[in-house]
């Protein structure tokens, strides 16, 4: 039986580019995340339609899966695709709505956010191209729950989603799969499986991390089961509710019990980590770190030793905050380069369009075109499989290329826990002072160009601004955005690169200070903030 029940609006309940993230507590207070799914359905309208369903087994994940599938069934959907137990990592589902050739999916995760009853829960809308749905969606979505009166929901008992197999909920048709087969199968068909086997028979030794988050699982099966990798080479491999008290994301701060295993002298020949849902990695190779911005270019520099891109790429595109190492490499290799906001969707034009194969971002994001997210266990496989036709180490690797490239010396600092309002303030300030700053000489560096970033989409035509920067005249830069993945509060976030021809040796940080120095000055930080150094540098 359907249930119409009456409901009143929430005023927060705006996506961000990552879908709808709020603290737990929030999202289970009565009828808020009931309204947030009727508004979806509203927009899109499911009769007759087929949908994934999956998460990152987080906090409230269960309780909220059980409620979108009866929602579901209520609002006409035809046939709902559900991981077991409610599991699905977001590379996974990406890949379930394109090989099912599905109307979208409902994800439920607040990716690399840290979960429990005090912690964070997401949910985010995917359309068909198994990606991120569009601003126009995502703002309809918004309207329709500042006006939301009622929402529909079936009337029965909790369904059973630890048994595989099909099965019918009112009219419409639930089947629950493996939530690994398949992801495993587009790997295989991917990589050279047979020749990573053969880097585990000869004693590679390496050590995943996988934070007590949904792709445990996952990487059991591929590195340990299917691969060869020592057991126990998967460390944290149980999905938690609050990811056992660990904060689910693979940078030198959050998993710093790998980053010391990698820097130990007994340290394994390599190391990863992914993040709560899986898209996000963390690349170490033994007392070495590979940054996000290098494992791009490096991944993008090495295509051709891969089986499934033997054949060559259509090209690569970074987030702006990224650093231009990868730039350098799609001018060698002469393929196209794209430069574009943070937010994983314009990736996805890119890759419908036949523009890009590679992409990713600054915050230990990577991908290509096999899916529409970005995919932290690809990564991972990427670099094995460099490894195993190499022969090389992850650091000889990274230094060659930096010989081969010149080196971005690149850190992001995060200043977190600012009042919104403070927050924005700095950043109009800092805007208007931009024309001044031209040409103008700081220290060592001289400004070529302070400007705000637009973005022009060649396949829709649209205009996005996303962040401010500062280019200096050798290659170096100074990056200011604000971030949209936290649920309470701004983190105002500096990235800072200095490009080096000649010394490769250094530390970033010792690189970086300069820059620094600079940007805590023409954006007035401490003024304006009352904080003398970030929170968080990775």
């Amino acid at each position: 039986m359907i249930d119409i029940v009456k409901t009143t609006p929430y005023d927060d309940q705006k996506m961000g580019t990552a879908g709808l993230r709020r603290k737990s507590q929030v999202v289970s207070q009565p009828n808020y995340f009931e309204n947030f799914v009727q508004s979806i359905f509203n927009v899109i309208n499911p009769t007759g339609k087929t949908y994934v369903i999956g998460g990152d087994g987080r906090f409230y994940n269960e309780i909220a899966i059980q409620k979108l599938i009866k929602m579901a069934a209520a609002n006409g959907v035809k046939k709902l695709i559900v991981g077991q137990n409610g599991y699905l990592s977001t590379p996974a589902s990406s890949n379930i709505i394109l090989k099912n050739h599905t109307d979208g999916g409902f994800v439920l995760t607040a990716s690399h956010n840290p979960g429990g009853p005090n912690g964070d829960f997401g949910i985010k809308f995917a359309t068909e191209t198994g990606g991120q749905c569009s601003n126009t969606i995502s703002n309809k979505i918004f309207e329709q729950t500042q006006n939301i009166t009622e929402y529909k929901i079936l009337r029965i008992d909790d369904i059973k989603l630890d048994t595989l197999g099909i099965q019918k909920i009112g009219d419409m048709t639930l089947e629950v799969i493996d939530p690994i087969k398949d992801y495993v199968l587009m790997m295989q068909n991917i990589f050279d499986f047979s020749a990573i086997k053969k880097l585990f028979a000869n004693g590679f030794t390496m050590c995943f991390d996988a934070m007590n988050a949904v792709t445990g699982p996952y990487a059991i099966e591929i590195f340990e089961n299917i691969l060869g990798a020592t057991r126990g080479s998967v460390r944290n491999s149980t999905p938690k509710p609050d990811f056992g008290g660990l904060h689910p994301d693979p940078n030198l701060v959050y998993a710093k019990d790998l980053v010391d295993i990698m820097f130990s002298d007994n340290a394994p020949d390599f190391g990863a980590a992914n993040d709560g849902d899986g898209d996000r990695n963390m690349i170490l190779g033994k007392k070495f770190f590979v940054s996000p911005s290098d494992n791009l270019a490096i991944l993008t520099d090495n295509y051709a030793l891969i089986p499934g891109y033997k054949n060559g790429i259509y090209g690569v595109a970074k987030s702006m905050a990224t650093s231009t190492a990868v730039a350098r490499v799609a001018e060698a290799h002469k393929i196209g380069y794209y430069e574009v906001p943070t937010g994983w969707k314009y990736f996805v034009n890119l890759m419908d369009s036949k523009r890009i194969t590679f992409c990713g971002e600054e915050s230990f994001g990577a991908g290509s075109s096999h899916i529409r997210e970005k995919d932290g266990i690809w990564a991972v496989l990427f670099w094995l499989n460099i490894l195993a036709v190499t022969g090389k180490s992850v650091e000889q690797i990274t230094r060659e290329h930096w010989q081969k490239y010149n080196r971005s010396y690149y850190l992001r600092f995060d200043f977190d826990g600012i009042p919104t309002d403070i927050a924005n303030d700095l950043m109009q300030n800092l805007e208007q002072k931009l024309p001044s700053l031209n040409n103008t000489i700081h220290g060592s560096f001289k400004i070529r160009l302070a400007e705000v970033f637009t973005y022009n989409d060649p396949v829709d035509n649209s205009s996005t601004t996303n962040g401010i920067r500062i280019l200096m005249e050798d290659g170096s830069r100074i990056v200011f955005r604000l971030s949209g993945t936290s649920s309470s509060g701004a983190t105002l976030r500096v990235y800072l690169e200095k490009l080096e021809k000649n010394n490769l040796n250094a530390t970033p940080r010792d690189m970086v200070d300069e820059l620094l120095k600079i940007a805590m000055e023409i954006a007035e930080i401490e003024k304006r903030t009352g904080k003398k150094q970030a929170d968080i540098i990775t």
